[in-house]
C-alpha cells in the first residue's frame, strides 16, 4: 500500500483542496495520514475525514515587528525535528502540501529525508511559506497561467485547484428549507472567507433594504459575526460559517459575492457561478487576493470592486449589472481548462509514489 502524507494550514483554503483529493486517495488505496499545527483549522476540517491526524509546533513569518517574531524561527526548528521523526514513523511515499506556514517544517524534514514534495501554490504570486518550501519540492502545481513566471522551470505545473466532487452535488430543496427561502427571487452568496469580512459584512447589512425587494441572501458572515438583530429578516439568512451544508447553498446561488482568495474562487470557477470580488486591500495583506481578482477579471470570470469603492451604490450597481449579465460570465466560465485538477495533480502524485 503507498503511503501519502497531506500538509497544509492556518486558513480554510490551506485545507480544502487537500480535502478534495482524499476520496481519489483512498479509491487508489493510499493510507493517508495529515500533519498539521496543534490547534490550527486545518485540525478541526480533517476530523471528519477519519484521518490519522499529527500536530506539530510551527511559527508565522511576519513582515511587521511583533516581538514573536524573535521565538518563531524556534518553534519552526522544532517544528522540523518533529516532523522527521513523525516521518520516518510514518514512512511515506510522497508528500502533498498545499502551503501556509505549517507546511515549512513538513516539507524541509522531507527534504533531509529525501521523500518527493509536490506543494500547491493557489495565488497568482507564490507565498512566502512556499517560497521557502519550492527549493524542496519535487513539482509545484499553481492555479494561473501567469504563475508560471514566478516558478522554476520543470517544476511547475498549470493544474487549478482541486475543488471538492461533494460541491457540484448540492440538493437545492434541502438548502430552500435551511433557510426559510423559495424561488421566487434570485439568491446572492455573500462569504468573506473563513474569518469573514468585517467591512463587506458591515455594507452588506446597511444595503439589505435596497437589496432584498429583488435578491434573497445567504450570508457566510464569520465566527462571533452574526447580527442577532436580523435573524428574523425575511430573505436573509445569515451564518458564522459552512461546513457540509455548503454544497447545497451553491445549488441554489445565483450570484456570489467573495473575497479573493484563490481556492475560493477556483470553487466559483469550477461550479460556474458569477461572482462579484472584492479583494483584499494591499494595506492589510501582501496585495496577493488584487492579483486574483485581476486575473479572474481580464479572464471574464468575475466583476471586481474594490474596497476603498465599497459603499451601498457601489454594491447595489455590480450587483445589477453581474446579475443582468450573468449568462455572459457563465459561458467564459464554460471555456476554462482548469476542470480536471484533481485528475492532473492524482497523476502527479502517482508519478513520484
Amino acid at each position: 500500500m503507498k503511503k501519502i502524507v497531506l500538509t497544509g494550514g492556518g486558513t480554510a483554503g490551506h485545507v480544502t483542496p487537500n480535502i478534495a483529493l482524499i476520496p481519489r486517495l483512498e479509491k487508489l488505496g493510499y493510507e493517508i495520514s495529515y500533519i498539521g499545527s496543534y490547534e490550527g483549522i486545518e485540525k478541526k476540517l480533517i476530523s471528519d475525514y477519519g484521518i490519522p491526524y499529527y500536530g506539530v509546533s510551527t511559527g508565522k513569518f511576519r513582515r511587521y515587528f511583533d516581538p514573536k517574531n524573535f521565538s518563531d524561527p524556534f518553534r519552526v526548528l522544532k517544528g522540523c525535528s518533529q516532523a522527521k521523526k513523525l516521518l520516518k514513523q510514518l514512512q511515506p511515499d510522497v508528500i502533498f502540501s498545499k502551503g501556509g506556514f505549517v507546511s515549512v517544517p513538513v516539507i524541509r524534514a522531507a527534504a533531509k529525508l529525501k521523500i518527493p514534495c509536490i506543494i500547491h501554490e493557489s495565488d497568482l504570486t507564490p507565498g512566502l511559506a512556499n517560497r521557502i518550501c519550492i527549493p524542496s519540492a519535487s513539482k509545484i502545481c499553481c492555479n494561473f497561467p501567469e504563475t508560471l513566471k514566478y516558478l522554476p522551470e520543470g517544476k511547475a505545473v498549470l493544474t487549478g485547484s482541486p475543488v471538492r466532487e461533494e460541491l457540484l452535488h448540492g440538493d437545492r430543496e434541502a438548502a430552500y428549507r435551511l433557510c426559510g427561502f423559495d424561488n421566487s427571487r434570485p439568491v446572492i452568496m455573500v462569504m468573506g472567507g473563513s474569518q469573514g469580512a468585517s467591512a463587506i459584512n458591515k455594507v452588506v447589512r446597511e444595503a439589505l433594504p435596497r437589496i432584498l425587494p429583488d435578491f434573497q441572501l445567504i450570508h457566510i458572515c464569520g465566527s462571533e459575526k452574526v447580527d442577532n438583530l436580523l435573524l428574523s429578516t425575511p430573505g436573509y439568512k445569515q451564518f458564522e460559517y459552512v461546513r457540509s451544508e455548503l454544497k447545497d447553498l451553491f445549488a441554489i446561488t445565483d450570484l456570489v459575492v467573495s473575497r479573493a482568495g484563490a481556492n475560493a474562487i477556483c470553487e466559483l470557477l469550477a461550479l460556474r457561478i458569477p461572482n462579484l470580488l472584492i479583494p483584499l486591500p494591499a494595506s492589510v495583506s501582501r496585495g496577493d487576493q488584487l492579483l486574483n481578482a485581476a486575473s479572474f477579471e481580464s479572464q471574464g470570470y468575475s466583476t471586481v470592486l474594490q474596497e476603498e469603492n465599497l459603499d451601498e451604490d457601489s454594491l447595489l450597481d455590480a450587483l445589477h449589472e453581474l446579475y443582468f449579465n450573468r449568462q455572459t460570465y457563465i459561458e467564459n466560465m464554460e471555456k476554462s481548462h482548469q476542470y480536471n485538477s484533481i485528475d492532473t495533480i492524482i497523476d502527479i502524485i502517482q508519478s513520484y509514489a
